[in-house]
C-alpha cells in the first residue's frame, strides 16, 4: 500500500492535537500583565507538549520518508501512536491546571511513556515490512536515544511519586531536549544511498 494517506492522516491528527492543546489555554480576564502570571503552569505544560508533538511529527516524517510502502500492521501501529498522542491535550491540561501536582505529572509521564512505546512498535512494524537491510533499519541502528527515552520516562514517573513532581518533570524535559536536535540518522542514510 501507498504511504501517502497514512502521512496525510497523521499530519492532520497531529495538527488537531496542537490546536486542542492551545484552546485549553484560557484568556485571562484582566488587561494587565499580572493577569498572565497565574497562567504560567498552563503555558509551560503547553510549551513542553507542543515540543513533544513537534518532535514526534519530525521523526514520524523522517521515518516515513525512508519507507516505500505500508501494510495493515503499520496502519494499526500508527493508530496506536496517534491514540497515545491524542491523550496529550488532556494530560497536559490536567498537569498545567494543577500546577504540576504529583498525580497529574505522573499521568503525563505515563502518557509520554505510552507514546514512546507506540512509536517503537510503529518503527519495528515498518522495519519488518521494509526489511532488516532497508534504509530505515540501517538508519535506526542501535537506537540509543530511543532506548534511553523510556528509561527517563520511568525515572521521571518514579521521581514524581517518591521525591518531587518537579524532579519528574525535569526528566521529561531532559528527554525533550535529547530529541530537540533533529535526528539526522535517516537523512544521513538517505544521502548515502543516493
Amino acid at each position: 500500500m501507498n504511504k501517502n494517506r497514512l502521512e496525510a492522516f497523521s499530519d492532520g491528527v497531529l495538527a488537531i492535537i496542537i490546536t486542542i492543546m492551545v484552546l485549553e489555554m484560557k484568556v485571562p480576564h484582566g488587561a494587565e500583565l499580572a493577569a498572565l502570571v497565574p497562567l504560567w503552569p498552563v503555558f509551560v505544560s503547553y510549551a513542553l507538549s507542543f515540543l513533544y508533538v513537534g518532535i514526534y511529527w519530525n521523526n514520524h516524517h523522517h521515518m516515513l520518508h525512508a519507507t516505500n510502502r505500508v501494510n495493515g500492521s503499520v496502519l494499526w501501529a500508527n493508530l496506536g501512536l496517534l491514540f497515545c498522542l491524542s491523550l496529550l491535550p488532556f494530560t497536559t491540561g490536567w498537569m498545567g491546571e494543577n500546577h504540576f501536582a504529583r498525580w497529574p505529572t505522573m499521568i503525563y509521564g505515563l502518557n509520554l511513556l505510552a507514546a514512546a512505546v507506540a512509536y517503537f512498535i510503529l518503527q519495528n512494524a515498518l522495519i519488518r515490512l521494509q526489511g532488516h537491510d532497508s534504509t530505515l533499519a540501517r538508519a535506526i541502528g542501535r537506537d540509543v536515544k530511543g532506548k534511553i527515552s523510556p528509561v527517563f520516562y520511568v525515572l521521571g514517573i518514579l521521581a514524581a511519586w517518591f521525591l518531587s513532581p518537579w524532579l519528574g518533570l525535569a526528566f521529561f524535559v531532559a528527554v525533550a531536549l535529547l530529541w530537540l536536535v533533529p535526528d539526522s540518522r535517516i537523512e544521513r542514510q538517505l544521502r548515502n544511498g543516493e
